[in-house]
Parts: structure tokens; sequence; C-alpha cells
């Protein structure tokens, strides 16, 4: 043992192991774990171990669910969903604030099984995980209280069912069950198979303060638990995890009805500038991508270095990543503790094998026995190299250059993933500009990782869609205000119209054209049906590719006009529907072009008003919600009503500066056909709205199957929805169905479809001398 002389001189630390003996105990004395369903632990059945992952020890048998148990436990949320969700929003509240300080006080007792089940660095589970487990719950109990008036005429969902993952098992409970909890709702929780302990835990704390039985049920086991929970009757599911089994868990809702919202795999940039504080952006590596072993899904694992400070930055990041501690996660002095499982760890070091295979140079990242990996980054490393390309999930990042702010911007966009991003620079300008044009969910400027239940989290593209935390967290977990629903007449069968009578003996072409790009065009392959006593083209797959390629061309243009600009165009626009509504005689009545004006009205006053807000979060943070338009909307619109159903979703959709292809009425296309001559005039950009007529099933399933389209508005029953949304989950494109209602009333315009037409983006700015402990690892 070194003298305290030489600890001073090289100034090593011992180890400092935290006391797991009351976690023991506890463990011990309970053995194996049934499920908890309506209030109680259930006897266990066909058990699994769960194991330490730093030792292999097993630390208790776990029961795995099976369907009949899944269906057990639906049945006592739905029962106990009548009661919860008709209580007072105080009395809510009360049990949510009862949870926080029972979390409170048992926070030791937390982190440690945390760190026992997970792996986790306890510092991790202590001073970040757990604290944040309780902030969501204080958070959400505030907005029990307050969801009567702040959500006015919005309801419950019914009965959810949550599936989690391994990194953050009981900090992603706490961020599904509380704003589920206090929007009324009731919860089937499926925790991770590798790590359930916290979650039956909680369990016994909602039974300790005498939460209503079945308002949380638990059932463990493992992904075929989870597919019996998807198919089971819930009225949601909420899903973190892979973007594979996201996709499937999209493809089997299809068609339901039932709300999704997935949050799923990254590969973030974590991009430094040239200006950028060099030690500090290390420093935020080390927090983002190495001090949680890399099981994070918004690591900033792809390091993208301005080339001209390039080697200053490795230099400090081997440096500092030299230093780091791997070890028993139990000890107060390790930063990087075991990876979850051997299987993950096989994985981590079978894409390590490819990366080098393929060209790319590993430094550090070596395998120690158990379940430990050291850390480390690939270097000299092409785009297209599996390490660059997959989420690794492990405690290894990658490390690229790059000469110009433009070509910054284009990697950090060189992914499917669009999750979270990191921008370092010492100019406001510069980090705000990139800030701005990354595509992702959450940018943190000169910080990495910081989160709060107030600010929303999730992401787009394959990263996923719907947003947990704050009040876009609050509205994922709520009902809109009921409509009464009109049924839409299905379309009639399009019998394709003969070659021949496309003309009228004069060699004149008596079809109507399509709209694409600002100007009519013949459709793909010449094609015709019968309509309103009109030959209507039948678009193709190539018709939609070209619609969709035109509004790409006219995104830029529409989005710099801002808000205020917009404005002026749907004034415009509705100047000129006025002036040529007798146009529209014989296709639309005179009361859907009178709502079709309103229409414009309406949202050109929200052009520049639907704003985004910044948030009371941490202190010394300036944390910024701003709607973002999600680009290139699909919009097949209903049957009937074919001007003012066509309107009350194109306008919103523009408003908010998304272009549109819109596939209109098939039995009353001439409405929509007549109303792009008015846009044609009153200066819309080209572009901005394409019409795309013929079979709505077919166009709609084209627009969903587009990875250049990036949501998705339906209206439409049975085979069409089901058709769509299928499609859809291939592409993991978001898909928004409103009911049909009268499209000419009150019902048809509104908040609901200005938030369907935009995204959130969450953008944290440190600024100040920040307070200690709130730096870039403030979870």
């Amino acid at each position: 043992m070194p003298s305290i002389g030489e600890i001073m001189e090289s100034m090593e630390y011992g180890p400092s192991t935290e006391d797991a003996g009351a976690v023991r105990d506890w463990l011990a004395a309970r053995g194996s774990f049934g499920h908890f369903i309506a209030g109680r632990f259930t006897k266990p059945g066909e058990t699994f171990a769960t194991r330490d992952p730093s030792t292999g020890v097993e630390l208790a048998q776990i029961s795995q669910g099976t369907e009949r148990d899944v269906a057990k436990a639906v049945r006592a949320a739905r029962r106990a969903a009548r009661g919860w969700g008709a209580m007072a929003g105080h009395d809510r509240a009360r049990f949510l604030y009862a949870i926080a300080r029972t979390i409170q006080k048992r926070e030791r007792f937390l982190s440690v099984l945390e760190t026992l089940d997970n792996g986790k660095p306890i510092r991790e589970s202590r001073d970040i995980d757990v604290p944040l487990v309780v902030r969501h719950f204080y958070h959400h109990a505030g907005w029990a209280e307050i969801a009567a008036s702040e959500f006015p005429g919005h309801a419950p969902l019914g009965v959810c069912g949550q599936i989690i993952p391994w990194n953050f098992p009981l900090l992603m409970l706490a961020w599904k069950v509380a704003p589920a909890l206090a929007a009324g709702n009731t919860v089937v929780l499926k925790p991770a198979e590798f790590t359930p302990l916290t979650a039956l835990a909680f369990a016994e704390i909602c039974a300790h303060v005498g939460l209503p039985a079945g308002v949380v049920n638990i059932v463990t086991g493992d992904g075929e638990t989870g597919a019996a929970l998807v198919a089971a009757p819930v009225d949601k599911i909420a899903f973190t995890g892979s973007t594979e089994v996201g996709r499937g868990i999209a493809r089997a809702l299809a068609g339901t009805g039932r709300k999704l919202t997935l949050e799923l795999g990254g590969k973030s940039p974590f991009v430094v500038m040239a200006d950028a504080d060099l030690d500090a952006a290390v420093e935020g590596v080390v927090d983002s991508i190495w001090f949680n072993q890399g099981q994070v899904c918004c690591a900033g694992s792809r390091i993208l270095v301005a080339e001209s400070v390039a080697e200053r930055f490795e230099t400090l990041l081997r440096r500092r990543m030299e230093k780091l501690r791997v070890g028993p996660p139990l000890d107060k002095s390790t930063d990087i503790g075991a990876i979850v499982d051997p299987v993950q760890k096989d994985r981590i070091l079978s894409i390590l094998a490819e990366a080098t295979g393929a060209g790319a140079e590993l430094v550090g990242g070596a395998a120690r026995q158990g379940c430990f990996i050291e850390p480390g980054y690939l270097k000299n490393i092409a785009p297209a190299n599996p390490g660059i390309r997959q989420e690794i999930f492990g405690p290894i990042a990658t490390l690229s250059t790059f000469r110009t702010p433009d070509e910054a911007v284009d990697l950090a966009n060189n992914t499917v993933y669009g999750l979270a991003a990191s921008v370092w620079s010492e100019s406001a300008t510069v980090a705000t500009d990139l800030a701005g044009r990354v595509k992702a969910g959450v940018v943190w400027v000169n910080c990495a990782n910081v989160f709060d239940a107030s600010a929303p989290f999730g992401g787009v593209r394959d990263s996923g869609y719907g947003r947990e935390g704050g009040r876009e967290g609050m509205l994922d977990y709520l009902a809109a205000p009921a409509v009464d629903i009109l049924r839409d007449p299905p379309p009639a069968a399009i019998s394709p119209a003969p070659q021949g009578q496309a003309g009228d003996g004069e060699g004149i072409d008596r079809t109507v054209k399509l709209y694409i790009g600002g100007a009519q065009k013949r459709p793909d392959g010449g094609a015709s049906y019968l309509a309103q006593d009109e030959l209507i083209p039948i678009g193709s797959r190539k018709d939609i590719r070209n619609a969709v390629e035109a509004a790409q061309a006219g995104l830029g243009k529409w989005q710099g006009l801002g808000g205020h600009g917009r404005a002026q165009v749907l004034y415009f626009l509705a100047e000129n529907l006025a002036l040529r509504r007798s146009e529209f005689a014989g296709y639309a009545s005179g009361d859907e072009v009178e709502a079709a004006i309103r229409r414009c009205f309406f949202y050109a006053g929200f052009a520049d008003k639907f704003d985004g807000a910044s948030i009371a979060a941490k202190p010394g943070h300036l944390t910024h919600v701003q709607h973002e338009p999600h680009g290139v909307m699909g919009v097949v619109a209903p049957n009937a009503a074919p001007l003012a159903a066509l309107m009350a979703l194109l306008i919103p959709a523009i408003a908010m500066g998304n272009a549109v292809v819109a596939v209109p009425s098939q039995d009353q296309p001439m409405a929509a056909l007549t109303l792009a001559q008015v846009l044609a005039c009153s200066d819309v950009p080209a572009g901005v709205v394409n019409i795309v007529t013929g079979p709505r099933e077919d166009l709609g399933r084209a627009l969903a199957g587009h990875d250049g389209v990036n949501a998705i508005w339906q209206v439409g029953q049975g085979e069409t929805r089901l058709a769509i949304e299928r499609a859809a989950a291939e592409t993991l494109i978001p898909v928004w169905s409103p009911e049909p209602r009268d499209w000419t009333g009150p019902a048809a315009q509104g908040r609901g479809f200005l938030r369907a037409a935009v995204r959130t983006k969450t953008i944290w700015l440190p600024f100040g001398a920040l307070p200690a402990g709130t730096g870039s690892a403030a979870y």
C-alpha cells in the first residue's frame, strides 16, 4: 500500500466501494419475482436469471411473461382506467408527488440496485439517473394538477403499453409512466429482460403509496412478452429500443387507430468547430460517450472535428481517454463500468472487427475479461464504413474531420438517424446556425446529454417520432377533443378511360392535367378516368416521385419567406378564391368555398404566431423548444367535401412552412384541380403545393413509401388507412389520421392541425457561469 506522501505525489486514489448490503438483503429475501398486476405481485412462473454484468453473479430469478400474463395485466389496467381517468387532477398529483418523495427517500437503495443490474458506474446512477427520475415525477405531478386548464377538452387515452430498454431502466420507466399517469391513463409496462429489478422495486413503491390497484402493472420477460403487449388491446404503445423492432411495432399497429410513439436508435454527431474550447469539448466526449459505456442512444458517437484543430483535439482526447478508470461499477472511483450483457459485448466487438476490416484504425477499445471494454475511437474511417453507419452502443466513438461549416453539416446529416447532436463553438452565430441546420430532435450547444423533464426529447427519421417530456410529451398521452365523426363515402372503383376518349376528334387532349412544380403536367403513362364528366389523369408512382422532387425544390424559398411572408401569400390566396368562386360551381358548394377562404385567413393569422417556447429547465441554460416544419408532407384527402376537406389539411401544412403533395378526392377531383389554377396566380411558389389525382390508396401508399416524404396526413378508414400506415411503417414516416368530420365547420381547424404540421427541436445553450453540478454531464 502506498504511503500518504506517495499518494500526494502521484494523486492516485484507491477503491471506494458503495455498500450493497441492503440491496443484496432485499434480493435474497425475495428470491424469485412474479409480475406486478392489479396492485400485487403474482406467484412466480417460469423464470430466468438476471445477473450482475460486472461479475456474472446471479441477482434474482425473474418471471417470463406469457400472453396470458399480459392479458391479465391489460384487464387490470382497463378496470382501473375508468376511476383513475375520472379522478380529479389534484388527486392524481398527490399520488405522483408521493411517488417522487418515496423515490427520494430510497435514492441510495435504487442507485445501488440499478448499478448492480445494469453495470453502469454508481456515480451515474446516484448523481444523474435517480435524481432525474424524481424530477420526472415532481414535474408531472404539476401537469396532473393543471391538466384540465392547460389541455381543455382533452381526455386520457386509456391503457398504455410501454416497453423500455436496458440502458436507463428506472429513468426510462419514469420518462414513460409519469406523463401517462398525469394524463389519467393506466399503464402496463414491460422492462428490459436484462434489467428488470428497479422496475420491480418501483412496483413496491406504487403499492407503498397506495396507488389504486391496476393503475401501474409490470410484466417482465423477453421480446415475446413485448410482442404480446403490442398485440394486446391497449390504446397506446410507447416504445424505446432498436429501429428494427420499432419498425415492426409500427407495422403491427398499422390501421388499428392506436397511438404510437417511438424513440429509436441514434448515431449522433458531435461537431467541434475550429474556434471551440477544445478542453471543454473533450470533456463533452467523455460525458456523452464514455462515462455511460456508450450505452445511450443519443451519445455523440460520431466526432466531427475541424481539420485545422484535429491534431490538437486528438492529442487532448487520447490523453484524457488514457486516464479513465474501467472497473467495478460500485466503486465510486470508476469512470466506465460493465457492458450490460455478454451478448452486447460480443455485438460491439463484432462491429469493431467489421470496421477495422474495412480499413478503420481502432485507438483503445480493447476487450477486458468479463463484460468490460476500454474506451476507444475509430479513426481514418470512411463514410461508408460499418463503424460509422451502425449504432455501436458501446464506449467507442468515430473520429472524422471537415474543412467548412457546410461540410460539417453534410457529414452530421449523413445518417439515417436524427435523435440528437452536439455542437461546439465559441461563436454563438456559428453554433446556432449549425444547431438549426442539423437534422435532429435535440441539439446541445457546448454541452452534451443534458436532459430535464420539462424539455421534449425525441427524434426524426429512423430515430422515431413523438416526444417525451414537457407539454409535447403530455399531449402524446392525451386524446384530442372529440369531434362528431361523419362517414366518408368510399370512392368508386376507377375504370381507365379508353385511350381514344382522351381527344375530341381534332387532336386536342381533353384530359385535365396534374399540378406538379407549379405547372400542369401530363400523367406518366397518359391514363385517365372519367369523373365529374371530365377525364381525370391517373397519377402513378413516377408522378408521385416527380411531385416529391418538386416539393423538395420549393421548400427553401417557401421557408425562407418566414411566417409573415407566408401569411401574406395565404391572404392573397383567400382574396383570389373569393374573386374566382364562380369557377368552383358544380365542383364544390358555396359553403365549401367560404370555408376554404376562412381556412386561409385563420392559418395566415397563425403563420407567425404558432411559437415555440423558452422553458425553465436547468439553471444556467437557455432551453429553447422550437417548431420546425416536417419538410415534404403527403396529404391524402377524404372523398367527401372535395374543396373544404383538402383546404382544411393543405393550408395549415403550408402555413407552417411545409411543401405538400396532395391526393384529392377520388370521386370529385375537379375542385382540387380548379384550386391549382388559383394557386398558380396567388404567389404560391412552384412546388409548394402539388396535386396528383387518381386512386387514393395506391397514391397514398406511394407517398408513404417514399423516403423523401417526412410526414403523412390521411383521412381514410379500412383498407386505405391500413395500406398507407403499413407502407409508412417501413420508412418510419409519422402518419396522422384525423377523423372525417364536417369540413366546413369549426372542428376542421385549430391548434391540433398546427401541432401535427410541425415537429419540435429542443436546443440547449448554456450561458454565464454555471453553478456547480450543472455542467454537461447533468442529465
